[in-house]
């Protein structure tokens, strides 16, 4: 005998707010201050001849690509109606808009090595107090950023978008020690040497954005699906696992399939035991959850779909 209880459907996910949500603005206000400190600082490099600066003119230029991709991804997500034909939104275009962003990096990375090694080859003369000007002011551009995004519980965009700017931060400093370096000891190679470092440092953000990014479009497990099985194990009823599958679609919506064997026991008490599991589930962070009990007489107690957070 089979039996089966319709899922309370929650169609909150497939809702479109009536507002962008808040990490959506802090996007979209990072990627207009990045804008803007990009055109400070490529005007400067070029009028005052700092490569380093022009570096790091490219980084915050990549950045406010990357901080417009995710933008247009978490907007578009949070607007689409797909309805069932789209069970899950548009919420896969976060990861991806990630890895876009992750690869772009890389070409960057090439034409400030290259100019780099043009300016070892041929040093060029810096205006330092200028560049010093525009590099400190860089900076504050990349901290108030900083402030902007983090806080709370950051999403894969906004963990992108926090490493990109820590880099530029990074950067900046760069900048300035080398600068610094040209004024107080009279070392041109140091403007060069400072570009390279702002390429390691965009190459290490690449880095982490890509890992996040693939590890999600391939469906990684975002924890140990050996770790939970030995807790739902620990559910008075539970004999053991026999299928469970853990997955993201984005970084802010979680999702899990459970095949559970169970020991027969009365209706109150299996409902019991989903709740239980449900509850499990919801406190590991995931955020849609389908559980199936079985039992040794076959019992079936179908699927059941709960929502703990609205997206």
């Amino acid at each position: 005998m089979t039996l089966h209880e319709h899922p309370q459907e929650d169609t909150a996910e497939h809702e479109a707010p009536s507002e962008p949500g808040g990490s959506t603005r802090r996007l979209a206000l990072v990627a207009v201050i990045n804008f803007l400190g990009f055109l400070v600082e490529l005007a400067g490099g070029i009028l005052f001849g700092s490569v380093a600066l022009i570096s790091d003119a490219l980084h915050m230029l990549f950045d406010m690509l990357a901080y417009a991709m995710a933008f247009g991804a978490s907007y578009t997500a949070e607007r689409f109606e797909g309805g069932d034909e789209w069970s899950y939104g548009l919420h896969r275009l976060e990861p991806i808009a990630a890895f876009l962003n992750g690869i772009l990096l890389v070409p960057m990375v090439g034409y400030i090595l290259w100019e780099s090694y043009q300016r070892f080859l041929d040093p060029v003369a810096i205006d330092p107090t200028m560049t010093l000007i525009i590099a400190v002011g860089g900076l504050l551009v990349n901290l108030g950023s900083v402030y902007i995004v983090q806080g709370g519980e950051m999403s894969l965009n906004e963990r992108g978008a926090f490493y990109h700017l820590l880099g530029d931060a990074g950067g900046s400093v760069a900048v300035i020690i080398s600068t610094l370096a040209v004024v107080m000891f009279d070392l041109p190679i140091a403007d060069p040497v400072a570009a390279v470092l702002i390429g390691v440092l965009i190459l290490v953000s690449a880095g982490k954005v890509l890992h996040g990014s693939t590890s999600i479009l391939l469906e990684r497990s975002p924890f140990s699906p050996d770790g939970l099985r030995d807790e739902l194990t620990t559910i008075d009823g539970v004999e053991y696992v026999d299928d469970l599958h853990v997955w993201q679609v984005c970084s802010q919506l979680t999702v899990a399939t459970v095949r559970l064997q169970y020991e027969p026991t009365s209706l109150d008490q299996q409902q019991t035991i989903r709740s239980r599991v449900h509850q499990l589930l919801s406190d590991r962070g995931i955020d849609h959850a389908t559980v199936e009990l079985v039992g040794d007489t076959e019992i079936d107690m179908g699927t059941d779909d709960r929502t703990s957070h609205d997206h």
